[in-house]
């Protein structure tokens, strides 16, 4: 579930991709935030993070993004990760991170997609402070939030956007735009996690996950009639309404799907 208002918890970690695999990696069904920090603290695999900090990104960045719903997006995720590469994987992890941090998804599609779509070739921090900004003033976050606060906010959004592949790695305060396309394993495994989530068939189609890659609707159904060819899901529509079918029941099905591409 995405928060209310605009929160300042990407200050625990950014996209924080390779940790986050690893902390999957670790994972197994039913564990929860408490369990899997002892368990990472255990398993020898963060010599250079100190148990604090550890700890931090399990209740801060691991648990809001994969272990909500009961854990489902770490298990969906989990079962897949073996088929999938890491572009997909980073993409996926993405759309959870947006999930949890709405003021993310909101700064991707609001000023990001903008900025590619014109042809823009740099943002700044400066421009995610002017996001930040009037978003204190339409009051999207649950109190004002001081100079210092919006200053670091903004910094975190396009750092968060340079992990995820969006804009141009390394500590700078004016970064390169880059293109994004969504991946194809990536987008068989969006439409699925939507599926498995319980939603219909037109409501998977548009879904606002979509617009983190820049896709509307009749995008979206392009794009899922394409990948129809490899045999994940059949794609019908007639006027204004869309038919799937689902050819995978669950993960493990859709793993193996997957690997046979």
């Amino acid at each position: 579930m995405t928060q209310s208002h605009y929160t300042t918890q990407l200050q625990a970690g950014l996209g924080m991709v390779d940790e986050i695999r690893a902390l999957l990696d670790l994972w197994t069904p039913g564990m929860g935030a408490v369990q899997l920090y002892h368990t990472a603290l255990e398993s020898g695999r963060f010599p250079s993070i100190s148990a604090r900090r550890l700890q931090n990104l399990v209740s801060e960045c691991f648990s809001p993004r994969l272990l909500s719903q009961e854990g489902r997006p770490a298990d969906f995720l989990k079962v897949l990760m073996p088929v999938l590469g890491a572009r997909d994987i980073e993409q996926i992890l993405m759309v959870y991170t947006c999930r949890a941090n709405v003021i993310l998804a909101d700064f991707v599609r609001d000023v990001y997609w903008p900025a590619y779509s014109s042809g823009r070739e740099l943002l700044t921090n400066q421009d995610a402070r002017d996001f930040v900004v009037k978003a204190n003033q339409q009051g999207l976050t649950a109190k004002p939030w001081s100079e210092t606060t919006i200053r670091r906010v903004s910094a975190y959004l396009t750092g968060a956007c340079a992990d995820f592949g969006l804009l141009e790695r390394g500590t700078r305060s004016t970064r390169k735009v880059l293109p994004c396309r969504i991946e194809p394993k990536a987008a068989i495994a969006l439409a699925y996690d939507l599926h498995f989530s319980g939603m219909g068939d037109n409501t998977v189609i548009g879904h606002p996950d979509w617009a983190l890659f820049g896709l509307e609707r009749a995008d979206v159904i392009a794009e899922l009639r394409r990948l129809s060819l490899k045999g994940v899901f059949l794609v019908q529509t007639a006027g204004d309404v869309v038919r799937i079918g689902w050819q995978c029941k669950n993960p493990k099905e859709l793993s193996s799907a997957i690997s046979e591409d």
